[in-house]
């Protein structure tokens, strides 16, 4: 039982840590830090605006394997990975 509180507990960890991750970007980044980026151009259009359109989405997927790298060695440190 404690095994697995500590499983959860780590999981919610890198959840909560991944989540934050997203929401800076995607939420300060495209939101409030707008207007300071938009002083860089990035393929031609302020990065404020690519931050709210393209960016908080290729972090969200990032951000996924990411996740997915942190399990993976969490089920190992764990022993309940797939052999």
């Amino acid at each position: 039982m404690k095994d697995r509180k500590a499983y959860w507990n780590k999981n919610l960890k890198y959840l909560f840590i991944l989540l934050v991750v997203w929401f800076t970007v995607s939420f300060g980044c495209g939101i409030l830090f707008v207007e300071t980026l938009n002083t860089i151009k990035l393929g031609g259009f302020p990065l404020g605006f690519w931050f709210a359109q393209q960016g908080s989405i290729y972090t969200f997927v990032f951000l996924i394997f990411i996740y997915v790298y942190l399990m993976n060695k969490l089920d190992k440190e764990f022993d309940v990975d797939e052999k």
